[in-house]
């Protein structure tokens, strides 16, 4: 029985993505050789983005200049996307998760499985949830992750690169690692979900942190402590509330590699920069720099400190806190390092 593979997103990173899964579901007799890619309909110069992805095979507003397999087929329907397949590959922003599994409930095979490429957590009254605990829970199947030190732009340059599958059942991690692994985008898989995705999620953060550092001059020493405290922490936060995540997590791409790159460059770094430099907030940045994109890591420091300041462990993770105060108690950037 072959394995049909549907896209649910088509952004910047999920362009990025379609361009690696198309060029290699071909190369396997077991998959099926069309993959529907679901996009949020917008119209470009008067023209639906579908119709422009379907003609001219390229996301023009959010991968612009990249070429696109032709067996990646945009569908504006989030229900027709997904109605056969059985894997689905999710690279929306974290958002939106809730509604996306509300209107898929019931309504693709059983033998179907996932893999969450999104960098972020859920947040509730109770504490927090992992996108791949919602997907599981709310669909009824087994989700894996991805995550790495993966710049979109790079990745579907074809600039070399890694990234961690963690996985669950090894069966699924292996047939996802199919069709991502390529001779530029080198997959290792490991058996640590929560791990691999924590470490997507929380390293947005620090990468604010890395951001603030530049738009205030400190330079690469002060950069490097700010990565060193920052791995520190989410090592900290994720072992004291998942007791099963592995060190050897933190040491794989989805860890300190994807926390540097994410100091290195990537749009929470360069906002955290523009805050410094302009004084603008970052709510007002988000639009007027990232062409509809969201920030990760402002929400995902929103979300830690409401669970870190419920349950009185914010003098425990003084980086990630202070990055919370900067951007939403309009706190002084420079207490990124005399608050720490």
């Amino acid at each position: 029985m072959s394995e049909k593979v549907a896209l649910i997103g088509s952004g910047n990173w999920g362009s990025a993505v379609a361009k690696i899964i198309g060029a290699n579901v071909p190369k396997f007799s077991h998959f099926d050789k069309t993959v529907k890619m679901w996009v949020f309909e917008e119209k470009i110069n008067g023209q639906n983005l579908t119709e422009i992805i379907n003609t001219k095979h390229e996301n023009v507003k959010y991968l612009p200049g990249i070429r696109l397999p032709e067996n990646i087929v945009a569908c504006p329907d989030l229900i027709e996307t997904c109605r056969d397949a059985t894997m689905l590959v999710f690279v929306v922003p974290h958002q939106f998760v809730t509604s996306i599994c509300k209107q898929l409930r019931g309504r693709i095979p059983a033998n179907c499985k996932a893999i969450s490429l999104i960098k972020g957590i859920d947040v509730n009254e109770d504490g927090f949830r992992l996108i791949t605990d919602m997907i599981q829970d709310s669909l009824g199947i087994r989700a894996c992750v991805l995550s790495g030190a993966n710049i979109a732009n790079e990745v579907a340059e074809e600039k070399f690169c890694e990234t961690t599958i963690g996985y669950r059942n090894k069966s699924d991690g292996e047939l996802f690692r199919e069709i991502f692994h390529t001779p530029t985008f080198r997959v290792n898989i490991v058996e640590d979900v929560v791990g691999v995705e924590l470490c997507g999620a929380l390293k947005n953060i620090v990468a604010i942190g890395g951001g603030l550092v530049d738009g205030l001059k400190l330079g690469d020493n002060t950069k490097a402590a700010i990565i060193r405290i920052g791995l520190y922490e989410m090592r900290k936060f994720s072992q004291m509330f998942y007791k099963d995540v592995k060190d050897e997590t933190f040491f794989e791409s989805c860890g300190v590699a994807d926390l540097i790159t994410t100091c290195a460059g990537g749009r929470n770094r360069k906002v955290a920069e523009a805050h410094v430099t302009t004084g603008k907030s970052f709510d007002q940045l988000e639009q007027e720099m990232l062409n509809g994109q969201k920030l990760q890591g402002t929400s995902t420091a929103k979300d830690m400190y409401n669970i870190l300041s419920k349950k009185g462990l914010c003098h425990e993770f003084p980086l990630m806190t202070t990055i919370y105060r900067i951007c939403y108690e309009g706190v002084a950037p420079i207490k990124i390092v005399e608050d720490i």
